[in-house]
C-alpha cells in the first residue's frame, strides 16, 4: 500500500508542536505550584493539593468533559473567548494543549515537588546567611540541586502531551490536518484495520520518546 507521506507527517507535527508548548507550560506552572507547597503547611493545604493532583485520578474522558463545559460557547470563557477571536476554542489544536496542560500537571507537579522537598534547607539558609537574596537563592542553590527532578518533570510533561488521547479527543476531536495527534490517527487507523500505517505512527513516537529521554539524561 502507498503512503501519503504529508498525510503521515501530519499529526506527528501536530503531535511534536503540541507536545513542545504543553511541557513549557506545564512546567512553568508546576515548578511554581511546586515551591509555593514545598515543606510548608498552611489552613488549606491538603484541599489545595488534592485539587492540583485530582486530575491525576480522574478518568482523562473526565478531564475532557469538564473542560468541554467550561470552555464551550456557553461558559462565560468560551463566550469571552470568541467575542475576541470570532472562533471557538474547542475543537482547534489549542484546546489540545489545553487538555494537555491540565492532563500532564500533577505528574510534573508531583515529580518537581519532591526535588524541591529534597533540597537541604541548611544549605538555602546559609546562602541568606552570607546576604544572597530569595532569588539568588532559588537561581544558584535549590534550581541545581532540584535539578535531576525538574529534568524528569520537564521529560513526564513532553511525554504526557505527545500521548494525551482521552481529554484531547474531548475537546480537540479528531480533524485530520488540524487537531488529529498521533494517539488519535492510531485510534482510527487500529478501527479501519490499517495495521501498517498504525505501526509507523506507533513507531514515530517510540522514536521521539526515545530521543527526548537520551537528550535529558545526558543533560543530566
Amino acid at each position: 500500500m502507498e503512503i501519503n507521506w504529508t498525510d503521515f507527517f501530519a499529526p506527528v507535527w501536530l503531535s511534536v508542536k503540541i507536545s513542545v508548548i504543553t511541557s513549557i507550560i506545564v512546567f512553568l506552572l508546576a515548578t511554581f505550584a511546586a515551591k509555593k507547597m514545598a515543606g510548608r503547611r498552611f489552613p488549606g493545604y491538603s484541599l489545595v493539593e488534592t485539587i492540583l493532583l485530582l486530575p491525576l485520578v480522574l478518568p482523562p474522558t473526565v478531564v475532557g468533559f469538564v473542560l468541554l463545559v467550561i470552555l464551550g460557547r456557553r461558559s462565560w470563557i468560551g463566550r469571552l473567548y470568541e467575542q475576541f477571536t470570532e472562533h471557538t476554542i474547542l475543537f482547534t489544536w489549542g484546546a489540545a494543549v489545553i487538555a494537555a496542560v491540565v492532563v500532564a500537571f500533577p505528574l510534573v507537579y508531583r515529580t518537581v515537588k519532591a526535588g524541591f522537598e529534597d533540597v537541604e534547607k541548611d544549605l538555602e539558609d546559609a546562602a541568606r546567611a552570607q546576604g544572597a537574596s530569595e532569588l539568588q537563592v532559588l537561581r544558584y542553590v535549590t534550581l541545581p540541586l532540584a535539578s535531576r527532578s525538574l529534568a524528569a518533570g520537564y521529560v513526564l510533561g513532553f511525554a504526557r502531551g505527545l500521548g494525551e488521547f482521552g481529554a484531547t479527543i474531548m475537546v480537540a476531536g479528531n480533524i485530520p490536518g488540524r487537531t488529529q495527534t498521533v494517539p488519535t490517527a492510531i485510534y482510527v487507523a487500529v478501527d479501519g484495520g490499517d495495521m501498517t500505517l498504525a505501526w509507523m505512527w506507533v513507531c514515530s513516537i517510540i522514536v521521539i520518546s526515545a530521543v527526548m529521554l537520551m537528550f535529558v539524561n545526558r543533560r543530566s
